[in-house]
């Protein structure tokens, strides 16, 4: 195999680096193509993460395997057996126009609402948005805050992790070089009810801040509760204010409780859209709203 490309110093950043490109036909040949070509080979989905990277030379990849083949083969959201599988091909438009995540998994819809704009959401893809982990992308606090397993594939076979596994940090994912995401499971649970929220200086924006939330109840208490952030740095769940709603009845006070949990717990750092005691004050106020709304929906009322 031929030596990496090097960045030259110097040069105008407007255009990726040199690159080979692939066309994969089938799941079994993307993983081929991984395989073949190494570590400096990157699969291509939609495009809308991984392209504008390129451009700014974030990313510099030998070899590109364009994906998109693979929509027909990838792009569904369906219920078997009590779980939601959805393809990792499956475009944004699509979670966003699903039936079937706005009746039983509500934060899908919340988010895909909220998540760039049309021309992006047409083409951008569920499996792209989560293996580009952009500490600022909403799917992976989805997915995060209502317990989704992954299923990576393989050469070997799949194996399957759940979402906390598979986030390992900004722009870090358990998928190995000769591995792809192929699908995302969510175990559908009666009376739970799940919601997202997010702030962001224009419409489709990267969020501020943005807080995702899952609540299980049963007899009148929380058997199980997920919280999920975006764009607020560290770890993306929050362990200790999970563990507070659990065993607990729903009220103001106790999801109060547990945005000051969250609020403590998360890591946002200063930039241009705002200070870090902005953003960790929202992650409270956020956290505070999806618990609420997660929780009337849960019972079936209006969130």
């Amino acid at each position: 195999m031929r030596p990496r490309r090097r960045v030259v110093e110097g040069v105008d950043l407007q255009v990726p680096a040199p690159f080979d490109y692939e066309r994969a036909t089938s799941v079994e040949h993307a993983i081929a193509l991984l395989e073949e070509l190494g570590p400096g080979a990157r699969l291509l989905a939609g495009g809308h993460s991984l392209l504008p990277m390129m451009k700014l030379r974030l990313a510099v990849p030998d070899h590109v395997i364009d994906i998109d083949p693979l929509a027909g083969e990838l792009g569904y959201v369906r219920e078997e057996s009590g779980v939601v599988r959805i393809g990792a091909m499956t475009r944004h438009r699509d979670l966003l126009e699903s039936d079937l995540l706005a009746r039983r998994l509500q934060i899908f819809t919340d988010a895909e609402r909220v998540i760039a704009d049309p021309v992006v959401r047409i083409r951008g893809t569920i499996g792209g948005a989560l293996c580009q982990a952009d500490p600022s992308e909403d799917l992976s606090a989805v997915c995060a805050a209502v317990g989704a397993e992954m299923v990576i594939r393989g050469s070997g076979g799949d194996r399957v992790i759940g979402m906390r596994e598979f986030h390992r940090g900004p722009y870090q994912t358990a998928v190995e070089s000769a591995e792809m995401l192929v699908e995302i499971r969510v175990p559908l649970r009666a009376g739970a009810g799940s919601a997202y929220e997010k702030v962001d200086r224009r419409a489709g924006d990267w969020a501020v801040v943005a807080a995702g939330a899952s609540v299980e109840l049963a007899g009148g208490t929380i058997a199980n509760a997920g919280i999920a952030l975006a764009a607020a740095g560290g770890d993306i769940t929050c362990a200790a204010a999970e563990e507070a709603l659990a065993g607990q009845t729903p009220s103001d006070e106790l999801f109060a409780r547990a945005a000051a949990l969250v609020a403590a717990s998360c890591r946002p750092v200063s930039d241009q859209r705002g200070s870090a005691d902005y953003k960790r004050h929202v992650a409270g106020v956020l956290t505070e709203r999806v618990l609420r709304r997660a929780s009337a929906r849960a019972l079936g009322e209006s969130a």
